[in-house]
Protein backbone atom coordinates (compact mmCIF):
# COMPACT_ATOMS: atom_id res chain seq x y z
CA UNK A 1 0.00 0.00 0.00
CA UNK A 2 1.63 2.99 -1.20
CA UNK A 3 1.50 5.65 2.22
CA UNK A 4 1.49 9.88 0.70
CA UNK A 5 2.44 10.66 4.45
CA UNK A 6 5.98 9.79 3.77
CA UNK A 7 8.28 13.01 1.84
CA UNK A 8 8.99 12.03 -1.54
CA UNK A 9 12.74 12.49 -3.04
CA UNK A 10 12.86 16.00 -3.50
CA UNK A 11 11.07 16.78 -0.32
CA UNK A 12 13.67 15.18 1.06
CA UNK A 13 16.67 16.31 -1.03
CA UNK A 14 14.94 20.17 0.38
CA UNK A 15 14.33 19.73 3.54
CA UNK A 16 18.24 18.47 3.38
CA UNK A 17 19.83 21.10 1.91
CA UNK A 18 17.62 23.53 4.49
CA UNK A 19 18.76 22.01 7.46
CA UNK A 20 22.56 22.83 6.47
CA UNK A 21 24.00 26.14 7.73
CA UNK A 22 23.27 29.28 5.58
CA UNK A 23 26.64 29.25 3.63
CA UNK A 24 26.30 25.49 2.77
CA UNK A 25 22.63 25.99 2.40
CA UNK A 26 23.17 28.90 -0.83
CA UNK A 27 25.98 27.29 -2.35
CA UNK A 28 23.29 23.65 -2.39
CA UNK A 29 20.46 25.82 -3.46
CA UNK A 30 22.74 26.86 -5.97
CA UNK A 31 23.77 23.39 -7.26
CA UNK A 32 20.42 22.19 -7.35
CA UNK A 33 19.50 25.05 -9.67
CA UNK A 34 22.02 23.80 -12.08
CA UNK A 35 21.03 20.17 -11.80
CA UNK A 36 17.33 20.95 -12.67
CA UNK A 37 18.29 23.65 -15.46
CA UNK A 38 20.91 21.45 -16.79
CA UNK A 39 18.13 18.26 -16.60
CA UNK A 40 15.36 20.22 -18.47
CA UNK A 41 17.73 21.36 -21.03
CA UNK A 42 19.20 18.43 -22.17
CA UNK A 43 15.55 17.05 -22.71
CA UNK A 44 14.34 19.54 -24.82
CA UNK A 45 18.07 18.84 -26.76
CA UNK A 46 17.10 15.54 -26.95
CA UNK A 47 13.36 15.94 -28.07
CA UNK A 48 14.80 18.42 -30.28
CA UNK A 49 17.30 16.09 -31.92
CA UNK A 50 15.41 12.70 -32.28
CA UNK A 51 11.36 13.73 -31.95
CA UNK A 52 9.87 13.40 -35.84
CA UNK A 53 7.18 15.33 -37.22
CA UNK A 54 4.22 13.12 -38.49
CA UNK A 55 0.92 13.80 -40.41
CA UNK A 56 -2.48 13.82 -38.06
CA UNK A 57 -5.54 13.72 -39.28
CA UNK A 58 -7.90 16.63 -40.26
CA UNK A 59 -7.83 19.56 -42.34
CA UNK A 60 -9.19 20.52 -45.92
CA UNK A 61 -7.57 20.94 -48.81
CA UNK A 62 -9.63 23.55 -51.66
CA UNK A 63 -8.34 22.59 -55.25
CA UNK A 64 -8.99 24.99 -57.70
CA UNK A 65 -10.25 23.73 -61.10
CA UNK A 66 -10.64 25.05 -64.77
CA UNK A 67 -13.26 23.78 -66.35
CA UNK A 68 -16.50 22.13 -65.38
CA UNK A 69 -16.81 18.05 -65.05
CA UNK A 70 -18.65 16.33 -67.84
CA UNK A 71 -17.44 12.66 -67.19
CA UNK A 72 -16.03 11.99 -64.22
CA UNK A 73 -15.48 8.72 -65.59
CA UNK A 74 -12.43 6.84 -66.28
CA UNK A 75 -13.17 5.21 -69.69
CA UNK A 76 -14.63 9.24 -70.77
CA UNK A 77 -12.26 11.85 -68.78
CA UNK A 78 -10.86 14.10 -71.56
CA UNK A 79 -10.53 17.07 -70.15
CA UNK A 80 -8.58 18.10 -66.95
CA UNK A 81 -11.22 18.75 -65.10
CA UNK A 82 -12.76 15.59 -65.69
CA UNK A 83 -9.39 13.73 -65.52
CA UNK A 84 -8.40 15.46 -62.20
CA UNK A 85 -11.81 14.69 -60.60
CA UNK A 86 -11.40 10.91 -61.61
CA UNK A 87 -8.56 10.41 -60.23
CA UNK A 88 -9.38 11.66 -56.77
CA UNK A 89 -12.43 9.25 -56.59
CA UNK A 90 -11.41 6.20 -58.81
CA UNK A 91 -8.74 4.13 -58.17
CA UNK A 92 -6.44 1.77 -60.27
CA UNK A 93 -4.70 -1.67 -60.34
CA UNK A 94 -1.36 0.13 -59.63
CA UNK A 95 0.00 3.58 -59.43
CA UNK A 96 2.68 5.24 -59.25
CA UNK A 97 4.84 6.26 -55.76
CA UNK A 98 7.44 9.33 -55.00
CA UNK A 99 10.29 7.19 -57.11
CA UNK A 100 8.30 7.20 -59.99
CA UNK A 101 7.97 3.42 -59.48
CA UNK A 102 4.71 1.71 -60.23
CA UNK A 103 3.50 -0.12 -57.07
CA UNK A 104 0.29 -2.23 -56.44
CA UNK A 105 -2.95 0.10 -55.17
CA UNK A 106 -6.18 -2.53 -56.27
CA UNK A 107 -3.79 -5.44 -57.24
CA UNK A 108 -2.23 -7.29 -54.87
CA UNK A 109 0.31 -8.41 -57.45
CA UNK A 110 1.17 -8.37 -61.69
CA UNK A 111 2.62 -11.28 -62.60
CA UNK A 112 4.65 -10.63 -66.40
CA UNK A 113 5.23 -14.33 -68.65
CA UNK A 114 8.68 -14.53 -69.55
CA UNK A 115 8.08 -13.67 -73.14
CA UNK A 116 6.45 -10.72 -71.75
CA UNK A 117 3.48 -11.14 -73.37
CA UNK A 118 1.04 -12.13 -70.32
CA UNK A 119 0.05 -10.03 -67.44
CA UNK A 120 -1.48 -11.71 -64.06
CA UNK A 121 -3.81 -9.68 -62.40
CA UNK A 122 -4.10 -11.00 -58.59
CA UNK A 123 -6.42 -8.33 -56.80
CA UNK A 124 -6.23 -7.45 -52.83
CA UNK A 125 -9.24 -8.98 -51.32
CA UNK A 126 -12.20 -7.75 -49.08
CA UNK A 127 -11.69 -4.49 -51.03
CA UNK A 128 -15.17 -2.20 -51.96
CA UNK A 129 -16.13 0.16 -54.29
CA UNK A 130 -17.84 3.67 -51.97
CA UNK A 131 -21.65 1.82 -51.55
CA UNK A 132 -20.16 -0.99 -49.83
CA UNK A 133 -20.05 -2.66 -53.05
CA UNK A 134 -17.43 -5.63 -53.27
CA UNK A 135 -14.66 -5.05 -56.20
CA UNK A 136 -13.52 -8.16 -57.40
CA UNK A 137 -12.24 -9.17 -61.20
CA UNK A 138 -15.39 -8.50 -63.02
CA UNK A 139 -15.38 -4.84 -62.40
CA UNK A 140 -11.36 -4.72 -64.12
CA UNK A 141 -12.70 -7.29 -66.81
CA UNK A 142 -15.71 -4.99 -67.51
CA UNK A 143 -13.96 -1.54 -67.52
CA UNK A 144 -11.48 -3.08 -70.15
CA UNK A 145 -14.43 -4.37 -71.97
CA UNK A 146 -15.51 -0.97 -71.87
CA UNK A 147 -12.73 1.17 -73.20
CA UNK A 148 -12.60 -1.29 -75.94
CA UNK A 149 -16.00 -0.75 -77.23
CA UNK A 150 -15.78 0.68 -80.40
CA UNK A 151 -19.11 2.35 -79.90
CA UNK A 152 -18.12 4.52 -76.74
CA UNK A 153 -15.12 6.08 -78.31
CA UNK A 154 -12.85 6.00 -74.94
CA UNK A 155 -10.21 7.89 -75.37
CA UNK A 156 -8.08 4.98 -74.03
CA UNK A 157 -9.45 2.60 -76.67
CA UNK A 158 -6.06 2.88 -78.32
CA UNK A 159 -4.53 1.17 -75.57
CA UNK A 160 -6.63 -2.55 -75.40
CA UNK A 161 -7.95 -2.69 -78.53
CA UNK A 162 -5.39 -5.91 -79.61
CA UNK A 163 -5.54 -7.38 -76.12
CA UNK A 164 -7.21 -10.27 -74.86
CA UNK A 165 -8.61 -10.54 -71.36
CA UNK A 166 -9.13 -14.42 -70.06
CA UNK A 167 -11.15 -14.11 -66.49
CA UNK A 168 -9.12 -17.01 -63.78
CA UNK A 169 -11.41 -16.50 -60.62
CA UNK A 170 -13.24 -14.40 -58.24
CA UNK A 171 -9.94 -12.13 -57.76
CA UNK A 172 -7.60 -13.10 -60.93
CA UNK A 173 -7.23 -12.21 -64.58
CA UNK A 174 -5.05 -12.23 -67.80
CA UNK A 175 -4.34 -9.27 -69.79
CA UNK A 176 -2.97 -11.57 -73.38
CA UNK A 177 -0.91 -8.84 -75.76
CA UNK A 178 -0.11 -10.10 -79.59
CA UNK A 179 3.25 -9.34 -79.07
CA UNK A 180 5.64 -8.31 -76.21
CA UNK A 181 5.40 -4.28 -75.34
CA UNK A 182 7.21 -3.59 -71.51
CA UNK A 183 5.98 -0.18 -71.54
CA UNK A 184 2.19 -1.67 -71.78
CA UNK A 185 2.67 -1.93 -67.53
CA UNK A 186 1.96 1.67 -67.37
CA UNK A 187 -1.73 1.22 -68.58
CA UNK A 188 -2.93 -0.53 -65.52
CA UNK A 189 -3.15 2.86 -63.49
CA UNK A 190 -6.57 2.98 -65.07
CA UNK A 191 -9.49 3.46 -62.70
CA UNK A 192 -12.31 0.30 -62.46
CA UNK A 193 -15.64 0.82 -62.55
CA UNK A 194 -18.67 -0.54 -60.84
CA UNK A 195 -20.15 -3.45 -63.03
CA UNK A 196 -23.12 -3.57 -61.18
CA UNK A 197 -23.61 -0.04 -61.79
CA UNK A 198 -22.68 0.28 -65.33
CA UNK A 199 -23.41 -3.03 -66.70
CA UNK A 200 -27.20 -1.98 -66.58
CA UNK A 201 -26.96 1.10 -68.51
CA UNK A 202 -26.89 0.55 -72.65
CA UNK A 203 -23.74 1.74 -74.34
CA UNK A 204 -25.12 4.12 -76.28
CA UNK A 205 -26.98 6.23 -73.00
CA UNK A 206 -24.17 5.47 -71.28
CA UNK A 207 -22.31 9.02 -71.94
CA UNK A 208 -25.62 10.82 -70.40
CA UNK A 209 -25.72 8.62 -67.43
CA UNK A 210 -25.86 10.70 -64.01
CA UNK A 211 -23.07 8.33 -62.73
CA UNK A 212 -20.59 10.63 -65.08
CA UNK A 213 -21.43 13.65 -63.02
CA UNK A 214 -22.01 11.93 -59.48
CA UNK A 215 -19.64 9.17 -59.38
CA UNK A 216 -19.26 5.87 -57.29
CA UNK A 217 -15.70 4.32 -57.64
CA UNK A 218 -13.36 3.05 -55.07
CA UNK A 219 -10.37 5.51 -54.56
CA UNK A 220 -9.42 7.50 -51.14
CA UNK A 221 -11.79 9.78 -51.41
CA UNK A 222 -15.56 9.48 -51.66
CA UNK A 223 -18.21 11.87 -53.45
CA UNK A 224 -19.86 13.82 -50.68
CA UNK A 225 -21.86 16.85 -51.76
CA UNK A 226 -22.21 18.33 -55.51
CA UNK A 227 -23.09 22.48 -55.42
CA UNK A 228 -24.48 23.61 -58.99
CA UNK A 229 -24.82 27.18 -59.79
CA UNK A 230 -27.94 28.99 -61.09
CA UNK A 231 -27.59 27.75 -64.44
CA UNK A 232 -27.58 24.15 -63.04
CA UNK A 233 -23.33 23.69 -63.42
CA UNK A 234 -21.68 21.98 -60.94
CA UNK A 235 -19.78 24.89 -59.12
CA UNK A 236 -17.97 22.79 -56.28
CA UNK A 237 -17.54 18.92 -55.24
CA UNK A 238 -17.18 17.86 -51.54
CA UNK A 239 -14.84 14.78 -50.93
CA UNK A 240 -15.00 12.60 -47.79
CA UNK A 241 -11.98 10.01 -47.15
CA UNK A 242 -12.90 6.61 -47.96
CA UNK A 243 -11.40 4.26 -45.23
CA UNK A 244 -10.04 0.26 -46.47
CA UNK A 245 -8.14 -1.89 -44.87
CA UNK A 246 -4.54 0.61 -44.63
CA UNK A 247 -5.71 3.08 -46.76
CA UNK A 248 -6.46 5.46 -44.57
CA UNK A 249 -6.23 9.14 -45.95
CA UNK A 250 -4.77 12.36 -43.27
CA UNK A 251 -7.05 14.96 -44.78
CA UNK A 252 -10.30 15.25 -43.75
CA UNK A 253 -11.71 16.51 -46.62
CA UNK A 254 -11.09 17.51 -49.99
CA UNK A 255 -13.17 20.65 -51.96
CA UNK A 256 -12.42 20.51 -55.78
CA UNK A 257 -14.13 24.14 -56.98
CA UNK A 258 -14.80 24.70 -60.56
CA UNK A 259 -13.90 28.06 -62.20
CA UNK A 260 -15.07 29.38 -65.81
CA UNK A 261 -11.49 30.86 -66.63
CA UNK A 262 -8.15 31.46 -65.17
CA UNK A 263 -8.80 34.99 -64.15
CA UNK A 264 -11.67 33.65 -61.58
CA UNK A 265 -9.11 31.14 -60.67
CA UNK A 266 -6.58 33.81 -59.99
CA UNK A 267 -9.11 36.06 -57.94
CA UNK A 268 -9.91 33.14 -55.25
CA UNK A 269 -6.28 32.19 -55.15
CA UNK A 270 -5.85 36.07 -53.70
CA UNK A 271 -8.54 35.86 -52.08
CA UNK A 272 -7.54 32.51 -50.49
CA UNK A 273 -10.44 31.07 -51.37
CA UNK A 274 -8.63 28.10 -52.75
CA UNK A 275 -5.24 26.58 -51.30
CA UNK A 276 -3.88 24.42 -54.00
CA UNK A 277 -4.35 24.31 -58.47
CA UNK A 278 -2.50 23.03 -61.10
CA UNK A 279 -3.96 25.60 -63.36
CA UNK A 280 -2.82 29.54 -62.93
CA UNK A 281 -0.54 29.96 -66.09
CA UNK A 282 3.00 30.66 -65.58
CA UNK A 283 3.07 33.91 -65.87
CA UNK A 284 0.73 34.51 -62.84
CA UNK A 285 3.39 32.40 -60.74
CA UNK A 286 5.57 35.08 -59.66
CA UNK A 287 2.69 37.20 -58.60
CA UNK A 288 1.32 34.81 -55.82
CA UNK A 289 0.96 35.34 -52.16
CA UNK A 290 4.05 34.42 -50.00
CA UNK A 291 2.25 32.20 -48.50
CA UNK A 292 1.92 29.76 -51.33
CA UNK A 293 4.66 27.46 -52.91
CA UNK A 294 5.08 26.63 -56.35
CA UNK A 295 6.14 22.91 -56.88
CA UNK A 296 7.36 22.09 -60.31
CA UNK A 297 6.96 18.59 -61.88
CA UNK A 298 8.54 17.44 -65.70
CA UNK A 299 6.20 16.17 -67.89
CA UNK A 300 6.68 13.44 -70.72
CA UNK A 301 6.16 16.54 -73.27
CA UNK A 302 9.09 17.86 -75.97
CA UNK A 303 8.90 20.63 -77.87
CA UNK A 304 11.09 20.89 -81.45
CA UNK A 305 11.74 22.20 -84.76
CA UNK A 306 11.38 18.67 -87.21
CA UNK A 307 12.27 19.12 -90.73
CA UNK A 308 10.92 18.37 -93.66
CA UNK A 309 14.07 17.30 -96.05
CA UNK A 310 11.95 15.51 -98.36
CA UNK A 311 10.49 18.89 -99.34
CA UNK A 312 13.49 21.20 -99.47
CA UNK A 313 17.10 21.07 -100.71
CA UNK A 314 18.59 23.78 -98.21
CA UNK A 315 16.99 21.65 -95.36
CA UNK A 316 18.77 18.67 -96.86
CA UNK A 317 22.37 20.32 -96.00
CA UNK A 318 23.26 19.12 -93.15
CA UNK A 319 25.64 22.54 -92.41
CA UNK A 320 22.56 24.37 -92.56
CA UNK A 321 20.31 21.97 -90.15
CA UNK A 322 23.86 22.33 -87.90
CA UNK A 323 23.90 26.22 -88.28
CA UNK A 324 20.06 26.44 -87.31
CA UNK A 325 20.82 24.56 -84.23
CA UNK A 326 23.56 25.97 -82.83
CA UNK A 327 21.86 29.27 -83.32
CA UNK A 328 18.83 28.43 -80.91
CA UNK A 329 19.58 29.85 -77.57
CA UNK A 330 16.85 26.98 -75.55
CA UNK A 331 17.92 28.68 -72.01
CA UNK A 332 16.11 31.87 -73.27
CA UNK A 333 13.36 29.98 -74.54
CA UNK A 334 12.37 28.49 -71.48
CA UNK A 335 12.80 31.62 -69.12
CA UNK A 336 10.51 34.08 -71.56
CA UNK A 337 8.03 31.17 -73.10
CA UNK A 338 7.73 29.23 -70.08
CA UNK A 339 8.42 31.58 -67.42
CA UNK A 340 11.46 29.37 -66.21
CA UNK A 341 8.90 26.48 -65.46
CA UNK A 342 10.92 23.93 -67.92
CA UNK A 343 14.34 22.13 -69.05
CA UNK A 344 15.97 23.00 -72.15
CA UNK A 345 16.72 19.39 -73.81
CA UNK A 346 18.64 18.57 -77.01
CA UNK A 347 17.34 14.81 -77.17
CA UNK A 348 14.49 13.25 -78.32
CA UNK A 349 14.27 12.05 -74.73
CA UNK A 350 13.52 13.66 -71.35
CA UNK A 351 16.28 13.27 -69.02
CA UNK A 352 15.46 12.81 -65.34
CA UNK A 353 18.83 14.85 -64.40
CA UNK A 354 19.00 17.61 -67.26
CA UNK A 355 23.00 17.95 -66.17
CA UNK A 356 23.80 14.48 -67.37
CA UNK A 357 22.84 16.06 -71.29
CA UNK A 358 26.23 17.67 -71.31
CA UNK A 359 28.93 18.98 -69.40
CA UNK A 360 29.95 22.21 -71.73
CA UNK A 361 28.68 25.51 -70.74
CA UNK A 362 26.15 26.96 -72.72
CA UNK A 363 27.62 29.56 -75.75
CA UNK A 364 26.34 33.19 -75.82
CA UNK A 365 24.81 34.73 -78.70
CA UNK A 366 28.35 35.94 -80.33
CA UNK A 367 29.76 32.36 -79.78
CA UNK A 368 26.39 30.71 -81.13
CA UNK A 369 26.79 33.16 -84.15
CA UNK A 370 30.38 32.47 -84.82
CA UNK A 371 29.95 29.00 -84.56
CA UNK A 372 27.07 28.61 -86.76
CA UNK A 373 28.33 30.84 -89.40
CA UNK A 374 31.58 28.19 -89.03
CA UNK A 375 29.33 25.21 -90.23
CA UNK A 376 27.73 27.49 -92.79
CA UNK A 377 30.81 28.25 -94.41
CA UNK A 378 32.36 24.26 -94.19
CA UNK A 379 29.03 23.70 -95.70
CA UNK A 380 29.86 26.05 -98.92
CA UNK A 381 27.66 28.87 -98.10
CA UNK A 382 28.82 32.22 -98.89
CA UNK A 383 27.48 35.35 -97.00
CA UNK A 384 27.30 38.40 -99.60
CA UNK A 385 27.50 41.69 -98.47
CA UNK A 386 23.92 42.25 -98.10
CA UNK A 387 24.29 39.46 -95.44
CA UNK A 388 22.61 36.69 -96.85
CA UNK A 389 23.98 33.18 -97.35
CA UNK A 390 24.10 31.63 -100.91
CA UNK A 391 24.84 28.49 -101.88
CA UNK A 392 24.60 26.62 -105.80
CA UNK A 393 22.73 23.67 -104.78
CA UNK A 394 21.41 21.18 -107.79
CA UNK A 395 22.33 23.46 -110.60
CA UNK A 396 20.30 26.72 -108.71
CA UNK A 397 21.18 29.19 -106.73
CA UNK A 398 19.68 29.09 -103.57
CA UNK A 399 19.17 31.64 -100.82
CA UNK A 400 19.45 30.60 -97.54
CA UNK A 401 15.44 31.03 -96.45
CA UNK A 402 12.96 29.21 -94.46
CA UNK A 403 9.31 28.59 -93.46
CA UNK A 404 8.51 27.94 -89.92
CA UNK A 405 5.23 26.22 -89.53
CA UNK A 406 3.17 26.18 -86.36
CA UNK A 407 0.11 26.75 -84.34
CA UNK A 408 -1.89 29.53 -83.66
CA UNK A 409 -1.65 30.24 -79.73
CA UNK A 410 0.19 32.82 -78.04
CA UNK A 411 2.71 30.18 -76.86
CA UNK A 412 3.53 29.12 -80.19
CA UNK A 413 3.99 32.39 -81.45
CA UNK A 414 6.16 33.35 -78.70
CA UNK A 415 8.43 30.32 -79.49
CA UNK A 416 8.13 30.46 -83.02
CA UNK A 417 8.89 34.71 -82.86
CA UNK A 418 12.13 33.73 -80.84
CA UNK A 419 13.42 30.96 -83.13
CA UNK A 420 12.95 33.50 -86.13
CA UNK A 421 15.21 36.39 -84.20
CA UNK A 422 18.19 33.68 -83.39
CA UNK A 423 17.78 32.85 -86.92
CA UNK A 424 17.78 36.12 -88.22
CA UNK A 425 20.78 37.12 -86.35
CA UNK A 426 22.45 34.42 -87.89
CA UNK A 427 21.87 35.79 -92.09
CA UNK A 428 18.50 33.81 -92.24
CA UNK A 429 15.65 35.19 -93.69
CA UNK A 430 12.89 33.17 -92.21
CA UNK A 431 8.70 33.40 -92.80
CA UNK A 432 6.39 32.23 -89.50
CA UNK A 433 3.42 30.77 -90.47
CA UNK A 434 0.56 30.02 -88.04
CA UNK A 435 -2.48 27.50 -88.34
CA UNK A 436 -5.28 27.21 -86.24
CA UNK A 437 -4.78 23.36 -84.65
CA UNK A 438 -7.45 21.61 -87.21
CA UNK A 439 -5.52 23.26 -90.12
CA UNK A 440 -2.03 22.52 -88.48
CA UNK A 441 -2.93 19.17 -87.92
CA UNK A 442 -5.08 18.56 -91.32
CA UNK A 443 -3.22 20.66 -93.74
CA UNK A 444 0.59 20.46 -92.84
CA UNK A 445 1.15 17.87 -90.00
CA UNK A 446 -0.67 15.25 -91.41
CA UNK A 447 0.22 16.01 -95.26
CA UNK A 448 3.98 16.50 -94.12
CA UNK A 449 3.93 19.70 -96.09
CA UNK A 450 5.98 21.89 -94.27
CA UNK A 451 9.52 22.99 -94.27
CA UNK A 452 10.12 23.77 -90.99
CA UNK A 453 7.13 22.92 -88.14
CA UNK A 454 7.69 24.02 -84.39
CA UNK A 455 5.37 21.41 -82.46
CA UNK A 456 5.25 19.29 -79.06
CA UNK A 457 5.25 15.49 -78.72
CA UNK A 458 2.93 14.21 -76.38
CA UNK A 459 5.08 10.80 -74.64
CA UNK A 460 4.42 8.54 -71.88
CA UNK A 461 6.12 7.80 -68.66
CA UNK A 462 8.23 5.32 -70.57
CA UNK A 463 9.45 7.22 -73.17
CA UNK A 464 8.10 5.08 -75.88
CA UNK A 465 10.24 6.59 -78.91
CA UNK A 466 8.85 4.02 -81.49
CA UNK A 467 5.58 5.84 -82.86
CA UNK A 468 7.89 8.82 -83.35
CA UNK A 469 11.20 8.00 -85.16
CA UNK A 470 9.93 3.96 -86.33
CA UNK A 471 10.50 4.16 -90.66
CA UNK A 472 7.34 2.29 -90.48
CA UNK A 473 5.51 5.52 -89.00
CA UNK A 474 6.96 7.98 -91.02
CA UNK A 475 3.57 8.46 -93.11
CA UNK A 476 -0.27 9.30 -92.16
CA UNK A 477 -1.54 8.53 -89.65
CA UNK A 478 2.26 7.15 -88.33
CA UNK A 479 3.43 9.89 -85.81
CA UNK A 480 7.37 10.30 -87.50
CA UNK A 481 6.26 13.56 -88.60
CA UNK A 482 10.37 14.37 -90.02
CA UNK A 483 10.15 11.08 -91.55
CA UNK A 484 13.09 9.83 -90.29
CA UNK A 485 14.60 6.51 -91.21
CA UNK A 486 17.33 4.45 -89.28
CA UNK A 487 17.65 1.02 -89.70
CA UNK A 488 20.30 0.37 -86.70
CA UNK A 489 17.42 2.66 -84.78
CA UNK A 490 14.49 0.36 -85.95
CA UNK A 491 16.16 -2.70 -84.92
CA UNK A 492 17.18 -0.33 -81.25
CA UNK A 493 13.23 0.66 -81.36
CA UNK A 494 11.75 -2.80 -81.59
CA UNK A 495 14.55 -4.20 -78.85
CA UNK A 496 13.74 -1.33 -76.67
CA UNK A 497 9.33 -2.53 -76.60
CA UNK A 498 10.57 -5.66 -75.25
CA UNK A 499 12.89 -5.46 -72.23
CA UNK A 500 11.25 -5.27 -68.74
CA UNK A 501 14.31 -3.90 -66.72
CA UNK A 502 13.95 -0.25 -67.01
CA UNK A 503 17.69 0.79 -65.98
CA UNK A 504 18.42 -1.52 -69.04
CA UNK A 505 15.60 0.02 -71.10
CA UNK A 506 16.82 3.58 -70.56
CA UNK A 507 20.23 2.84 -71.83
CA UNK A 508 19.27 1.01 -74.72
CA UNK A 509 16.94 4.46 -75.65
CA UNK A 510 19.69 6.57 -74.93
CA UNK A 511 21.65 5.24 -77.39
CA UNK A 512 18.85 5.63 -79.80
CA UNK A 513 18.50 9.70 -78.34
CA UNK A 514 22.00 9.82 -79.09
CA UNK A 515 22.05 8.44 -82.59
CA UNK A 516 18.80 10.72 -83.99
CA UNK A 517 20.44 13.15 -82.34
CA UNK A 518 23.38 13.54 -84.74
CA UNK A 519 21.85 13.42 -87.97
CA UNK A 520 19.84 16.22 -86.66
CA UNK A 521 16.07 15.34 -88.31
CA UNK A 522 14.81 17.89 -86.02
CA UNK A 523 15.78 20.48 -83.14
CA UNK A 524 14.82 19.34 -79.59
CA UNK A 525 14.08 22.49 -77.71
CA UNK A 526 12.41 21.87 -74.10
CA UNK A 527 9.88 20.02 -72.09
CA UNK A 528 7.32 22.07 -70.11
CA UNK A 529 6.98 21.32 -66.48
CA UNK A 530 3.71 21.05 -64.42
CA UNK A 531 2.96 23.84 -61.63
CA UNK A 532 1.31 23.20 -58.84
CA UNK A 533 0.65 25.67 -56.67
CA UNK A 534 0.01 25.01 -52.46
CA UNK A 535 -0.27 26.44 -49.54
CA UNK A 536 2.40 26.49 -46.66
CA UNK A 537 -0.51 24.30 -44.49
CA UNK A 538 -0.30 21.63 -46.66
CA UNK A 539 2.07 19.10 -46.43
CA UNK A 540 3.16 16.55 -50.03
CA UNK A 541 5.58 14.89 -51.74
CA UNK A 542 4.42 14.50 -55.38
CA UNK A 543 4.99 11.51 -57.14
CA UNK A 544 7.17 11.30 -59.99
CA UNK A 545 7.51 11.05 -63.10
CA UNK A 546 3.84 11.59 -64.07
CA UNK A 547 2.41 10.89 -67.09
CA UNK A 548 -0.12 13.34 -67.15
CA UNK A 549 -1.36 16.60 -64.85
CA UNK A 550 -3.79 13.82 -62.68
CA UNK A 551 -1.46 11.72 -61.81
CA UNK A 552 0.01 14.21 -59.02
CA UNK A 553 -3.20 12.64 -57.05
CA UNK A 554 -1.92 9.13 -57.17
CA UNK A 555 -0.76 9.68 -53.42
CA UNK A 556 -3.40 11.90 -52.23
CA UNK A 557 -4.32 10.07 -49.22
CA UNK A 558 -0.37 10.76 -47.67
CA UNK A 559 -0.85 14.68 -47.72
CA UNK A 560 -1.48 16.39 -45.05
CA UNK A 561 -2.78 19.69 -43.29
CA UNK A 562 -2.21 18.92 -39.59
CA UNK A 563 1.13 16.93 -37.78
CA UNK A 564 2.16 16.70 -34.37
CA UNK A 565 5.68 15.89 -33.06
CA UNK A 566 6.48 12.25 -31.39
CA UNK A 567 9.52 10.51 -30.75
CA UNK A 568 10.12 7.75 -33.10
CA UNK A 569 8.74 4.91 -30.51
CA UNK A 570 5.47 6.48 -30.59
CA UNK A 571 5.03 6.81 -34.11
CA UNK A 572 2.57 4.04 -34.87
CA UNK A 573 2.23 4.19 -38.42
CA UNK A 574 1.55 1.31 -40.12
CA UNK A 575 3.14 1.76 -43.49
CA UNK A 576 6.47 3.66 -41.88
CA UNK A 577 9.41 1.93 -42.94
Amino acid sequence: MLDFTKPNLLDRIIGLIESRPTSDRLLLRGLLAVVVVTGLYSVIEISRNYSITIPTRGGTLVEGVVGIPRFVNPALALTRADQDTTSLIYSGLLKIDTTGALIPDLAEAVEVSADGRVYTITLARNLTFHDGHPLTARDAVYTIELLRDPDLKSPLRGNWVDVTIETLGEYEFTVTLPEPYAPFIENFTFGIMPHHIWHQIPIEQLPFSQYNTEPIGSGSFRLHRVQRDQNGLISSYTLRPFIQGERRPNLSAIELRFFQNETQLEAAIRDRLVNSTAYLPNQSLANISEDYRVLALPLPRLFGVFFNQNRSSIIRDKSVREALTIAIDRDRLVEIALYGYGVPNSLPIILESPELESEDKPLDQAARLTEAEARLRSGGWRKTEAGIWEKRIDQVNEILGVTLKTGNSPFFEIVANLIAEDWRALGVEVQVEQYEQASLVQAVIRTRDFQTLLFGLDMNRSQDLFPFWYSSQRDDPGLNIAQYTNVTVDRLLERARTIQDDKERFLILTEIAETIASELPAIFLFAPSLTYVTHHNIDLELVGPIGRPSDRFMNVSDWYAKSETVWPIFDHRKDKI
